[in-house]
């Protein structure tokens, strides 16, 4: 068994490679060098704006465009401080921080005891991420994803943060989830409207309907829900989505590392398909050792209820959340919808691990505001992206037919394999999905590739050098985009090309470098450069700008001089411009954006900081969602 307490500082992601390492390859790499060779490198593969990509310019031509930019807002240099900055003749400050009280009466946290069980289904919880605002009878509501928790900082009066008990697992389990909650706007800003009726939290244990092709499968009956259709709990909530109708989608990212075995002999006989989505026989947080529900010797089909997309209803507070298995199970990053022109609706959705899938849901009935969508997540075609080197791609229909597999339910319950089986792209960590709603296109961050192992995936799917990455051992990651074929969303074919490749042009003069719209201070007519590394949250504005946040290494050392912390720029994707907005404190990850339904404030989350963010000295670092002004308070997005 592995040393809990030497990993409990380990963020999601190193935790997962350390306990189920990825191939540093992927297809998607040799998609792109493929099409490198065949145009010349970068010519065509990278054409930085829509633009150009449409007119058919190299990265040169398109570099010449991104003078007039839409940017209204001076550049900020890059920090490596504990603090938020953002460009002058803008504020900043905290909405909502981890611990703080939704409620009157509610034992505040201390730096030396953390939350208390009492409290901690009562307060804003910890490490925030993806989040959508929503306006119901005037009042303005927004719903953030706590995606995991810090245990030695949440259980700070325990060595190493490790659980000991029941009381300190429901603790954990209470701290991550969702928070619904109203702000409201005063003389100082946004804050919680405490005893708000929309205040609410939804956390490990809180009832879900499952629904869908999977709801009432064999593989999700236990002994506590013998029908299998209400799961209890969602877990690791990363990314998020917004329904046309008004309701939030949160997404069920690593769940499988709050699953372990109390019988040491099970690692040798798990399920075939526990390895497929990394679940072992030891969790990350010992949950197993005292709550038997994530004991898979006990329960073997428990984490199979997870990897969903999850609906909620934030303007009904007594409503249950339901859990959409026709969207597919995997790694959920978020769940990006658009209106296809026919009035389908289209969800893509991005699996955030090395070597796997890029996926989208087209429904079988239209949307018709104001009716029924009780089953427009239920009933309709899941979908695998397969990208080819000659800039075109697209999307297969994951049927029994053509997978191999019974059902749908089996294709909801193992769409990983699915994708295997129909020889979809693996891919480089697809994390946040963006819709531009002022053109027919759509974005996709790939983190990064900083893997250490070069093998297949664990499903045995090869990962050559290629694909829409064309760089092995990429440390930097970048963004895709595709074009729908007739300007619909909903159509199985694409092209694609890279909006932007990160990387260090004062380390590097080859491919590391990066693309071409990233320069440094020396070479930006502001004295400010743009460099950053592994793009991760993506959002676009009403106007079309896209918003890049970043969740990558900070060090500001080596092949990451000149980034400094983790930041949130803004992209144009006319012109391939890209300049940074903000930078969080150190050791943070910026996560999450959303806007007020005027549009005067940005809200942004702030996730682990590292640093004793935002209140100081003497105080535990904490997770926030901060608002972000204009001086002047015009619009922000």
């Amino acid at each position: 068994m592995k040393d809990l307490k030497a990993t409990s500082h380990l963020s999601w992601d190193e935790w997962d490679e350390l306990n189920d390492p990825r191939p540093e390859q992927t297809d998607f790499d040799a998609v792109v060098a493929s099409a490198m060779s065949r145009r010349g490198f970068l010519g065509g593969v990278l054409a930085v704006g829509s633009g150009a990509a449409v007119m058919g310019l190299g990265p040169r031509a398109a570099q010449a465009q991104t003078a007039a930019g839409r940017f209204a807002f001076t550049p900020i240099p890059i920090q490596t401080d504990t603090t938020v900055h953002v460009p002058e003749g803008y504020s900043w400050r905290p909405v909502a921080k981890w611990g703080q009280p939704l409620f009157s009466g509610v034992e505040e946290m201390s730096a030396d005891r953390g939350v208390s069980l009492e409290a901690s289904d009562k307060v804003f919880g910890e490490n925030t991420d993806g989040m959508e605002a929503f306006v119901h009878d005037g009042h303005q509501l927004i719903a953030v994803n706590h995606e995991y928790v810090n245990p030695e900082i949440n259980l700070p009066h325990i060595e190493g943060g490790i659980p000991t008990n029941a009381d300190e697992v429901r603790i954990l389990q209470n701290m991550q989830g969702v928070t619904v909650m109203e702000i409201a706007e005063g003389a100082e800003g946004w804050d919680i409207v405490l005893d708000s009726p929309y205040n609410r939290r939804i956390h490990h244990n809180t009832p879900m309907r499952i629904s869908g092709p999977a709801a009432g499968h064999d593989l999700l009956r236990t002994e506590a829900d013998p029908e299998g259709r209400e799961a209890l709990g969602t877990l690791n909530n990363c990314g998020s989505g917004k329904t046309p109708w008004g309701t939030y989608l949160t997404c069920e990212e690593n769940f499988n590392g709050y699953f372990g075995s109390t019988d040491a002999e099970l690692e040798a006989n798990l399920p075939t398909d526990y390895g497929r989505y990394g679940i072992s026989a030891q969790g990350r947080y010992n949950y197993e050792a005292f709550d038997e529900r994530f004991d898979v010797s006990k329960t073997p089909n428990e984490p199979r209820r997870f990897g969903y997309v999850v609906e909620i209803d934030p303007a009904d507070p007594e409503s249950m959340p339901v859990k959409r298995t026709a969207l597919g199970r995997f790694k959920h990053e978020n769940a990006a919808s658009v209106i296809a022109p026919d009035g389908r609706v289209v969800v893509y959705l991005g699996d955030d691990e090395r070597g796997e899938f890029l996926y989208k849901f087209v429904s079988d009935a239209s949307y018709d505001e104001g009716g029924d969508t009780s089953t427009l997540l239920d009933e309709g075609q899941l979908y695998v992206a397969k990208f080819n080197d000659d800039m075109t791609g697209e999307w297969i229909a994951l049927t029994p037919e053509a997978t191999g597999m019974a059902d749908d339910a089996e294709i909801a319950i193992f769409t990983r394999m699915a994708g295997s089986a129909v020889g979809a792209t693996t891919m480089d960590r697809p994390e946040w999905v963006a819709v531009n709603p002022v053109a027919v296109e759509a974005y996709c961050a790939l983190t990064n590739n900083s893997n250490r192992g070069v093998a297949p995936n664990a499903g045995g799917d090869e990962t050559a050098v290629g694909g829409p990455n064309p760089r092995s051992e990429n440390e930097f990651g970048q963004i895709v985009r595709w074009f729908p074929a007739n300007e619909d969303h909903a159509d199985t074919q694409f092209r694609w090309d890279l909006y932007v490749m990160a990387g260090n042009p004062t380390v590097h003069d080859d491919a590391y470098a990066g693309s071409d719209n990233l320069r440094t201070a020396e070479e930006s007519e502001t004295g400010v450069g743009n460099l950053f590394n592994s793009p991760d949250g993506m959002s676009f504005d009403t106007t079309g700008i896209l918003w890049i946040q970043t969740d990558g290494d900070d060090t500001n050392e080596g092949d990451f001089q000149g980034m400094g912390n983790n930041q949130m720029l803004a992209g144009d994707p006319e012109t391939g411009r890209i300049e940074r907005f903000l930078t969080g404190p150190n050791g943070s990850e910026v996560t999450g954006l959303t806007w007020s339904d005027d549009l005067r404030t940005m809200f942004v989350g702030i996730q682990h900081p590292s640093a004793p963010f935002p209140d100081g000295e003497g105080m535990l670092p904490r997770s926030a969602v901060i608002q972000v002004v204009r001086d002047d308070k015009a619009q922000i997005g």
